[in-house]
Order: C-alpha cells, then structure tokens, then sequence
C-alpha cells in the first residue's frame, strides 16, 4: 500500500508491508531531505554518489544488501522501481548523511512507525488522524463525514477491483475516468481543469461539494455491486462496469438538477468551509 508521508510540509514515499508489518521509505526522497535538494534529480545523484561512498565504509555492506526496490509514485503520476529501506536501514543512512534535519527526522521516524502500530491496533485512529486533519484545515464536520465515507467506499471499490484482475495503476485510472466522465460529464483530469486546480497533486476530492462527493459515492458503489453481481473478470468486464455504475450516479445527478435547476458540478476548488458547518457552496446556474 503506497502512502505519501510528510516531514516538514517535505514528501516520504512509503510502502507498509503487511507480512512483515513495517515501513519501508523512499532512499531517494529522504536524501533530499536531509540535503535540501531542491529537486528529485538533485536528491537521486545524492544517493549514488553516497551508494558508491559507502562500499568503503565498515559496515555499510549490510545497508547496502538490505536496500530493496519497489514500485513507487512518482511526480509525473507513474510508478517506477525505486530503492527503498526499513526503518532500521534509514537510520543507518541518516548515521551517514551530515544534517541538522538528523535528530528531529529520527523523532518522525518513531513518531510513523508508532502511528502505524496504533493504528493496527483499532483501525478508528487512522480515521480519526484523517478526520482532525481535516478539521484543522477549516473542513466543516458534515463535509469531513462525507469525505472519510467516500474514502471507504474507494478502498472497497480498488480491493474488488484487485480481485477481478486488475493491477496496475494505470488501470486503475482508466476505470476511475470511465466512472467519472459517466457521473459527471468529465474524466478527473478535465474535472480538475474546471476547477481550475492547477497543482497535479491536489487532490480533486478534496476540492469537492458535499453533493459532489455524494454522487461521486453513488457512481463507485454502483461499479463494485455491478462488477459482483456480473462477476466481472479483466479490464473490459471492468470498464464495461465502471461505465454503467457512472451512469447510475449520472442519471441520478440528471434528476435533481432537472428538479433543482443547479448545477451539481461546481467551480468551487476551496472547500475551507464556514465554521458554522453548514458546507454550502456557491453552485453554477444551469
């Protein structure tokens, strides 16, 4: 499971590994950190010179064996093999790299993995952590409700979708985009452009209307039941799914326009809400 971590307002691509139950984190973007890269370029020819460094240092043959490679995130939304250690092995790395960020990203390290234990432990802290987090951004409770339900309602949409047979993230993506241009008239890419997001890592979902994230919901949950029921297997049983559990959400939006006579799509891309919680945003005319 990719998870993107911060440090500092600074990205840590992770990967929890279940059988083994423990972190592994990107080399790469923990170099630049602790280096002040300005970029990922910068942070990647940090660790091969260090990678080469290394082999003559006592006892840095064991790091070196135990770096492994996984399939991360990268900026330009592809997944690519990169080097990855534990937690032991990145405290190792810090002991090698000269930096002031040193002792408070060794305290952030413990603080990750001690989060991670809590939150196997009762999986309602992982909630909760999300769900502060939302409020401290200015999020009001009905929106956050929805948001986290929405979340749930992805996980379990992407896990089914693993049993069918789909794998890679470009996959994922493809059928995410069928869903959406079936609900909403657009795939997430031109969504984000309605809503003039021009950072490719924000997240459109959180940039959503209450009613956006509820047709949204529907058009997922629609896609798992049709893909069940019809007990879809491959990318084409899939899509076809994902394509009419949209149209399900689509025709639903439809309606309550109709009756409405507003748009359920909004421009809005600042969902810092009143702290009244009221959550209602301005919505375009039809």
């Amino acid at each position: 499971m990719n998870q993107i971590k911060l440090f500092e307002t600074k990205q840590v691509r992770t990967e929890w590994d279940k059988k083994h139950e423990k972190w592994f984190f990107s080399v790469v973007d923990v170099c630049g950190i602790l280096t002040d890269q300005p970029t990922q370029r910068g942070a990647s020819n940090y660790w091969a010179k260090l990678k080469e460094r290394m082999k003559d240092e006592e006892g840095a043959d064991e790091l070196l064996t135990n770096c492994q490679q996984l399939k991360l995130l990268s900026s330009d939304g592809k997944k690519y093999m990169t080097d990855v250690l534990d937690t032991k092995g990145i405290l190792r790395l810090v002991q090698s790299i000269p930096s002031p960020k040193a002792e408070p990203f060794k305290m952030w390290l413990a603080h990750v993995g001690n989060e991670r234990i809590e939150e196997i432990q009762d999986p309602e802290i992982a909630y909760r952590r999300i769900e502060d987090w939302y409020r401290q951004k200015g999020y009001g409770k009905d929106w956050i409700a929805k948001r986290l339900k929405g979340m749930e309602t992805r996980v379990n949409l992407t896990a089914e979708w693993q049993e069918r047979g789909i794998e890679t993230a470009r996959d994922y993506a493809i059928l995410t985009a069928e869903t959406s241009k079936a609900t909403f008239g657009m795939v997430p890419s031109e969504y984000k452009e309605y809503k003039n997001l021009e950072n490719k890592k924000d997240n459109l979902r959180d940039h959503m209307t209450e009613l956006e994230l509820i047709f949204t919901m529907l058009g997922e949950a629609s896609t798992r039941e049709i893909a069940q029921q019809k007990e879809a297997q491959g990318m084409k049983q899939n899509k076809d799914a994902a394509r009419r559990g949209g149209e399900i959400a689509g025709n639903a939006r439809e309606e309550l326009e109709q009756e409405t006579g507003t748009k359920v799509v909004s421009r809005e891309n600042n969902m810092i809400l009143q702290k009244d919680n009221k959550n209602i945003l301005k919505r375009d005319k039809k």
